[in-house]
């Protein structure tokens, strides 16, 4: 549920949504965090150049820097990004909280995989899930600035 295959097919799937709806703004929110998020994940990989664990005899091969966790920080930027865009137009707040509770689920499923897998430490994890709440921070306030304030009329 981590892969880029599997992220990226839920994230054109929205879009294809969002494109339907005449959603502009949701729809480049969504390009740019995902985007975005795989730069800085890959800046930050180059940058720590981490060695990965080798723990499990036979395990997965995996030949990039371990910290941060790639699978880790995309999960959370792609479906906290997508559980955002969804819950905003939600009138129910069960709806919104369900959107939400998947988008964590999903996460920590991921992660939890790495260390088990054995592809990754516990601290690479948790500083995937730190840069992506990072990075979605980021682009949502930029998302809620960049949103044009509706106008009042001046009274008379």
């Amino acid at each position: 549920m981590g892969s880029a295959t599997v992220l990226w097919f839920a994230a054109v799937v929205a879009l294809c949504i969002l494109a339907l709806r005449g959603d502009g703004p949701a729809l480049i929110l969504v390009v740019a965090a995902m985007a975005g998020g795989q730069v800085l994940s890959s800046l930050l990989k180059s940058a720590f150049d981490r060695a990965r664990p080798d723990l499990i005899r036979g395990g997965p091969a995996v030949f990039d820097a371990s910290f941060p966790s790639g699978h880790a920080m995309m999960s959370l930027v792609t479906y906290l990004t997508l559980a955002t865009v969804l819950a905003r137009d939600e009138p129910r707040r069960s709806l919104k909280s369900v959107y939400l509770a998947a988008a964590a689920i999903l996460t920590l499923s991921v992660g939890a995989s790495r260390v088990l897998l054995g592809v990754h430490w516990p601290t690479d994890v948790l500083g995937g899930w730190c840069a992506g709440i990072a990075w979605v921070s980021l682009c949502l306030l930029a998302a809620l600035a960049w949103k044009p304030r509706e106008r009042t009329a001046a009274p008379a």
